[in-house]
């Protein structure tokens, strides 16, 4: 097998078995795809994938045909029993590559064998057009199930053509599943004050994107919150009476409190009506048998309304009994429930009153993660699949180090633990400030580690393959570049969302987001105990930025390495020939360059910086810093637009032109 560091070219994921010989072998100018009718690829859309990626590399136009009639350069055809014992890969999904100078062939012991092998060629032929490589390739995935899980709700919307761009992504390389994240954004009949305003998506987006997905050989899995995270529905005047905590419903919106306070007051009969109405309406659009009920992070399960009933039975027994009515409602329309499994987790007990067709989405985004929780779960005889993250949410630029870390870690205990599968998540916390763009080497990172967790790729030699493979990148450079930049996010979105929300809107400090900042979480109680007084927004902003006083020392030296990194990144980036990812990647590094002058600024405003410390710039010009932020705002929203519907775009706008009066507030 020829070294990595002999070749310009990689293939993601790694095959398990590929011997390169030394010759190689050049595409005809007028050749032929022969796919084999026994495949079941009813559209011919593995040969159309070929032909367009022959096209696009090479300028040539190939033809399509069936059957032994036809010749065809490029063969696709399915195993005969013989062709495939189990060490070459018996499995679903495996599938054998030959490129010699008689043509090429992908044989598969099924469809998605097939598709596996067609994307594998795909990868060789955009990176070296008409000449390939002479090669043998044996694969088959080490998981049965290889899945992606994007939030669409707490922020963003993708519009249905992005939608269609990123499943040809996922088939790329070689996913086989696809969840959506709904809370509000979804067209339920008769719950229109719910997702007004929201650029819901509606039964005829998901009837064609699931058609979509199946043409690509990915399953896509109906996913709704039907227990926690019903921030928006419970602040309706139609369903909050549902919520443990009805009498919240006007508080002012908050990124914060969305992700604490959304849970239903399942001691009421009215919500498991209200539960099995979003279950059977949704899964009649879904060829797909699973069904996530997604039922995480019920924080105030068993504090309000339902806190009677819970001191009855107790708060695990009122879940357990709540999530298996669910369940059971799901089986009995031969359907197969998924939930997610941190409940069940922190209450052992539930885990025994499992039924045996329900799969435990075991998700643990630690990058130095464990494998507690999923030996656990594989003791006490449950189905599980293991979920880890891109580490995108709450930032501009994504945590490239975190995600690789926790992905490849996650996926080998999920094999040693005989899971069923991986199902990579990309959350949008905070609005989803994050571009769905930049969670693409974490999802790549899943693809590769779901197909062999067992592999001892090095993160760097994994940076450079998806330089090559994905952006073109000849200086395989642009992956590590990215993840550079990201190490200088000192003040991050997440702390000016924190900074800002800490005023609940009248002017007093919010202790609900207070104790989710660890350094004031501790201090609440002890300041009314000492005071008599309960904190205010100004000594609560104090403490948090004289908290991060070492941080913020940091950000005259983060910011000239992020400026460098975007020097470094430009020549890079003109020669992929993406201007989409060129765009998004700049708009994020500047936004990040300004958030950090941000946080600066507001350091200095607390007396926790002296304006001689602020290096190669002063960042003391508050309202400059103020139209820098709102000309960047702008140029933002254009790039929103390139993925999403409007959705929540304009709390993100919101939340930078608060930031900006708060910098001319001080100003004066």
């Amino acid at each position: 097998m020829a070294s990595e560091n002999t070749r310009k070219w990689a293939i993601i994921p790694e095959p398990n078995s590929m011997t390169v010989g030394e010759g190689t072998v050049l595409l005809p100018y007028a050749g032929r795809v022969n796919e084999s009718i026994a495949i079941g690829d009813g559209d011919f859309l593995l040969a159309h994938q070929l032909v367009a990626d022959i096209r696009s590399a090479t300028g040539t136009d190939w033809d399509i045909a069936t059957g032994d009639m036809w010749s065809g350069f490029i063969r696709l055809r399915i195993a005969d029993s013989w062709d495939f014992d189990s060490q070459d890969g018996g499995t679903a999904g495996a599938y054998t590559l030959t490129i010699n100078t008689d043509g090429i062939t992908i044989t598969g012991c099924d469809f998605e064998g097939v598709r596996n092998g067609v994307q594998t060629l795909r990868q060789l032929i955009r990176q070296n057009g008409a000449v390939l490589p002479e090669l043998q390739i044996a694969d088959a995935p080490a998981c049965q199930i290889r899945g992606y899980y994007l939030d669409a709700t707490r922020g963003r919307v993708p519009t249905l053509a992005w939608l269609k761009q990123w499943a040809d992504k996922l088939c790329l390389y070689k996913y086989n599943q696809l969840q959506l994240y709904i809370e509000h954004t979804f067209a339920f009949d008769g719950m229109s004050e719910t997702w007004r305003g929201s650029s819901p998506l509606t039964p005829a987006d998901t009837l064609e994107f699931d058609q979509y997905c199946a043409n690509l050989g990915i399953e896509l899995v109906p996913s709704v919150s039907t227990f926690g995270h019903q921030y928006v529905a419970m602040r309706t005047q139609e369903l909050r009476e549902l919520g443990e905590f009805p009498e919240d419903a006007d508080r002012p919106f908050s990124f914060i409190e969305r992700m604490r306070h959304h849970t239903l007051n399942v001691a009421d009969d009215r919500a498991f009506a209200f539960s099995a109405q979003l279950v059977d309406s949704y899964l009649q659009l879904f060829r797909s048998k699973r069904f996530n009920i997604c039922a995480d992070e019920t924080f105030d399960l068993g504090k309000g309304k339902s806190k009677q009933e819970a001191q009855r039975v107790g708060v695990a027994a009122l879940y357990a009994t709540y999530v298996g009515k669910l369940c059971e409602h799901l089986s009995q329309q031969g359907r197969e429930p998924m939930f997610w499994g941190d409940i069940a987790i922190e209450m052992p007990e539930i885990l025994e009153t499992l039924p045996n067709n329900v799969t435990l989405l075991n998700w643990q985004y630690e990058p130095e993660a464990t494998d507690e929780k999923i030996q656990l779960v594989a003791q006490a005889g449950a189905k599980q699949i293991v979920c880890p993250a891109v580490w995108g949410w709450n930032a501009l630029l994504p945590r490239i180090d975190d995600a690789w870390n926790n992905i490849a870690r996650i996926a080998r205990y999920g094999l040693d633990c005989g899971a069923e599968g991986m199902l990579v998540t990309d959350w949008g916390d905070f609005g989803h400030v994050n571009d769905p763009r930049m969670a693409v080497p974490g999802m790549i990172f899943g693809a590769q580690y779901a197909w062999n967790p067992a592999g001892d790729t090095a993160e760097n030699d994994l940076l450079e393959r998806i330089s090559r493979v994905e952006y073109g990148d000849c200086s395989a450079r642009f992956v590590a570049l990215l993840r550079n930049a990201s190490a200088q996010a000192v003040f991050t979105w997440r702390e000016l969302v924190e900074y800002l929300e800490l005023d609940d809107g009248t002017g007093n400090c919010n202790t609900d987001v207070a104790q989710t900042i660890p350094c004031l979480a501790d201090r609440l109680v002890d300041h009314l105990s000492d005071c008599g007084n309960a904190m205010t927004v100004r000594e609560a902003r104090n403490r948090m930025m004289r908290n991060m006083a070492t941080t913020i020392e940091r950000i005259p030296q983060a910011n000239r390495a992020l400026q460098q990194c975007m020097v470094d990144i430009a020549p890079i980036a003109a020669h992929m020939g993406n201007p989409g990812i060129t765009a998004a990647v700049r708009i994020a590094m500047e936004g990040q360059l300004l958030l950090n002058r941000v946080g600066f600024a507001l350091a200095e405003a607390h007396d926790v910086r002296d304006a001689h410390d602020a290096g190669d710039w002063r960042p003391s010009d508050y309202r400059a810093l103020a139209r820098e932020l709102e000309c960047w705002c702008e140029a933002y929203a254009k790039e929103w637009n390139a993925t999403s519907q409007p959705s929540e775009l304009h709390r993100i706008q919101e939340t930078v032109w608060k930031a900006a009066d708060e910098l001319r507030r001080i100003s004066k």
